[in-house]
């Protein structure tokens, strides 16, 4: 789909992170933009999940700032717009006995507020989402009677649900094989053109995020950007693990 770089539904600016006085992160810098698919890649303990758990306001960043949708993420309140499927995301507790359609409604929870209980809209909006990524025939079923990459999908559902605009996922392929990965990715891209939802993916799979990102930011403490994934190919971060035979950050 085509980007509307004219308009900036994240902007980070010079942020800086520590935690007990180490810096994990150093005067980065990134705009993401309406319709972006950004692909974050890097090595373990580079700083990826802290970044994005600053880009949803979960840690403060040492200095530096960031403005969601035009705000200062401290004055921004309109969560509904962000959905979020966090890397361990099937790690659901599987023993309590809730239903597909039930997980998904739980992404509604955000725009009804406290004593508000789903209605008729709410239904309808579930039963949609769960079209979205497939699911609609296992509505009823419960949760941990699914696979893992169906249940990956539901919780794609529960953050379609609140109708954001944009959707972080962190490491969602974790622990999956080789053809379920190949489906999720496929619906990303799926929801990404036909949705027009703006994707900011968090993966390992390097081979993946170049051929369906639509760009690459590479986090090793500081950021670098490259806004055609396939330059990153051409870069000495990606001739050094291709030296050692290591495609997986």
């Amino acid at each position: 789909m085509q980007t509307d770089h004219s308009q900036s539904l994240i902007e980070v600016n010079n942020v800086s992170f520590a935690f007990t006085g180490e810096e994990v992160l150093k005067d980065v810098s990134l705009s993401i933009h309406k319709g972006d698919y950004l692909g974050i890649i890097g090595p373990n303990g580079g700083g990826k999940t802290t970044l994005l758990k600053i880009m949803l306001g979960l840690l403060p960043p040492k200095t530096g700032a960031v403005k969601l949708f035009g705000r200062n993420i401290k004055n921004f309140k309109d969560w509904s717009k962000i959905g979020y499927v966090p890397q361990k995301a099937t790690n659901f507790e599987m023993n309590f006995p809730v239903s597909v359609a039930e997980v998904v409604e739980m992404g509604r929870y955000g725009k009804l507020g406290l004593l508000h209980f789903p209605n008729k809209e709410d239904r309808e909006k579930v039963s949609q989402a769960l079209a979205q990524v497939e699911m609609s025939e296992f509505a009823n079923r419960r949760i941990d009677e699914l696979s893992g990459g169906q249940q990956q999908r539901v919780f794609i559902a529960r953050a379609l649900v609140s109708e954001p605009e944009l959707i972080f996922l962190d490491e969602p392929t974790a622990g999956v094989d080789i053809k379920t990965q190949k489906s999720f990715y496929q619906l990303l891209e799926k929801l990404n053109r036909e949705l027009k939802l703006t994707l900011i993916l968090v993966s390992h799979e390097l081979d993946v995020l170049i051929h369906e990102a639509t760009e690459i930011a590479f986090v090793n403490r500081t950021l670098d950007y490259y806004p055609d994934p396939k330059e990153f190919l051409k870069g000495a971060y990606y001739h050094q693990f291709i030296d050692t035979g290591d495609t997986h950050f």
